[in-house]
């Protein structure tokens, strides 16, 4: 709840939606960043009423916000809700969408534990049924698994350091968010905070991979985490993930891939100038034909997105399994390992990934996680 001796500036919601952002998709303005920031400020001190902050969240939708607004809502979450602990370990860090998968089986879980097995560590992070599918995430998956979910940051921490993979529960970590629950629930669509979440870093991380619809949304991203004032991550790779998730597809997937090395090679130039936003962004596709994997999308759904996701991903590490779903679980294992140059190739990471699974320390890090 908002406190009484909190102080803020001359933009309350109702006047940015007068004033700025609230004149249609083709006339709106964008804000400045001591807007967005204010604005933000507000809404986590529960400030505005439930019919402007709904109007607020729809015309920030229709707008389209910029990379410069989500690095001042993204900020102020850092600031003001974020609690991060920072395990010694330096892992991935994987924020799929919170609002999870319907569909098709979760490999995430797998995934960071064939990484963690082959010295990869990992952090995941999700809540619990978030708005707007309430789908199964990251923790629906552990919870089935056996392994406890509701930890305090340092318990996360904790968890990665012992295991090499970790799990962060937004309500611990994040609460000035998860206290916007109830109000997202009623807006019926995506927000902002959809998006923001997904980078909120718990564990301080320096490699970010995550998830994108179009490649204009990761070059989207990636401008944001460079405009974040809060946000360290030194290389980040997007890419269109199954339901949004951070599962590569089968078949054909588009990745988007930052360096911030790369871009301070890019900066420095003749004539002494700044790149332009997204100019450093690399972009490519993985095709899973060319690892030897014949498969479609539909070869991954599921009846029952968690149980079945649990199910799998523990017969899978036992090595019981050898199919498409074994397949994928490898192959996202080893874009884990790349993602943090942990091997020089998703061959190198998959021959890898299938020697941790064969000789029984993916399936030793799982016990792990449920003796933790």
């Amino acid at each position: 709840m908002a406190q009484a001796t909190q102080e803020f500036g001359d933009w309350p919601l109702k006047r940015l939606m007068t004033d700025v952002v609230g004149s249609g998709p083709k006339s709106a303005d964008d804000m400045s960043r001591e807007q967005a920031r204010e604005a933000f400020q507000r809404i986590l001190a529960d400030e505005p009423d439930a019919t402007t902050l709904g109007a607020f969240w729809l015309a920030n939708r229709w707008k389209r916000n910029n990379p410069e607004e989500l690095a001042a809502y993204t900020d102020v979450m850092r600031e003001e809700s974020v609690v991060t602990a920072e395990p010694e370990a330096d892992p991935v860090d994987c924020g799929a969408n919170y609002d999870g998968k319907h569909t098709s089986a979760v490999l995430g879980v797998g995934a960071g534990v064939v990484a963690a097995a082959a010295g990869t560590p990992v952090v995941v992070h999700s809540g619990d049924r978030v708005p707007t599918q309430k789908a199964t995430a990251y923790k629906h998956v552990l919870d089935d698994l056996g392994v406890q979910t509701e930890l305090e940051p340092s318990e996360s921490a904790d968890m990665v350091d012992e295991t090499g993979f970790g799990f962060y529960y937004q309500p611990a970590f994040n609460p000035g968010v998860q206290d916007l629950y109830d109000r997202r629930d009623q807006m019926g669509v995506r927000t902002f905070v959809n998006t923001i979440e997904t980078i909120a870093n718990p564990a301080n991380a320096d490699v970010h991979l995550g998830s994108f619809y179009h490649l204009a949304f990761a070059k989207k991203l990636t401008d944001t985490l460079k405009a974040s004032d809060r946000l360290d991550y030194s290389r980040a790779i997007f890419f269109q993930g199954m339901e949004g998730y951070d599962d590569i597809r089968p078949g054909y997937t588009k990745v988007a891939e930052w360096d911030e090395s790369e871009a301070r090679s890019a900066s420095d130039n003749a004539s002494g100038d700044e790149p332009r936003a997204g100019e450093e962004l690399e972009d490519y596709e993985i095709e899973t034909a060319e690892y030897g994997m014949a498969m479609e999308a539909e070869d991954l759904e599921v009846e029952d997105v968690t149980a079945d996701s649990a199910a799998i991903t523990e017969e899978i590490l036992a090595g019981e399994r050898d199919d498409h779903f074994a397949d994928a679980i490898a192959l996202n294992g080893a874009f884990r390992m790349y993602a943090r140059r942990d091997v020089e190739s998703l061959e190198d990471g998959l021959e890898q990934a299938r020697d941790v699974i064969a000789d029984g320390s993916a399936q030793a890090v799982l016990e792990d996680l449920r003796a933790f």
